[in-house]
């Protein structure tokens, strides 16, 4: 990250021998990738790419992770449920008992998949993938739950900097990043507007 300091100096009367120091500002650079209309754009892009791939929707659905995954899946579902005009099961997925990087004790409850995936062609959807230890979680919490025909990934974004040795099927945009780069998305429903931001 980068920041912008200005400091002022003033001497104070020499009897104290002290400095004041004012700083002024502190702010992190923001830069923004992608648009309300670059998201929406994104999500069609995926949702053409998806029906392609598996030559329409049928035993096709859409499972989004946890948290901005899933507005973003639910937006696909729907989207590839009024392309082909066939209802595409949608659910969402709470990784946090599967992560690598966490110990959470529990179920995982916030989980809602409504339907058996035992069979189906599940598309994972995530707002972006870095390492690919979340992508990694996802699949073990999915197969949990019964044995999927095939595991896709759809991602808004790809920022680099894979740990695994997991790519995603389908991309809204490719986000070259270093390490200290954070990478943004907000969603409509979670953050009240649509945009991609790197800081």
């Amino acid at each position: 990250m980068y920041y912008d300091v200005a400091i002022t100096i003033s001497m104070l009367p020499a009897a104290r021998g002290a400095f004041f120091v004012e700083r002024r500002a502190c702010m992190e650079t923001k830069r923004i990738i992608m648009d309300d209309k670059a998201v929406n754009r994104a999500i069609a892009r995926i949702s053409y790419e998806i029906i392609e791939h598996n030559k329409g929707t049928e035993d096709l659905c859409i499972v989004g992770i946890f948290s901005r995954g899933v507005p973003i899946g639910r937006r696909i579902a729907a989207k590839l449920s009024e392309l082909e005009k066939n209802d595409v099961p949608f659910g969402s997925l709470d990784i946090t008992p599967y992560r690598d990087d966490s110990r959470s004790a529990g179920e995982d409850e916030k989980t809602d998949i409504p339907f058996d995936i035992t069979d189906k062609n599940v598309v994972i959807v995530d707002d972006v993938i870095f390492t690919g230890r979340s992508s990694r979680a996802a699949i073990d919490a999915l197969i949990k739950r019964g044995r999927p025909r095939t595991i896709q990934l759809a991602v808004l974004v790809d920022r680099g900097h894979r740990e695994l040795p997991i790519r995603p099927d389908y991309v809204g945009k490719n986000l070259p990043t270093s390490h200290s780069e954070v990478v943004k998305v907000s969603a409509m429903e979670i953050d009240g507007s649509d945009g991609v931001a790197i800081y």
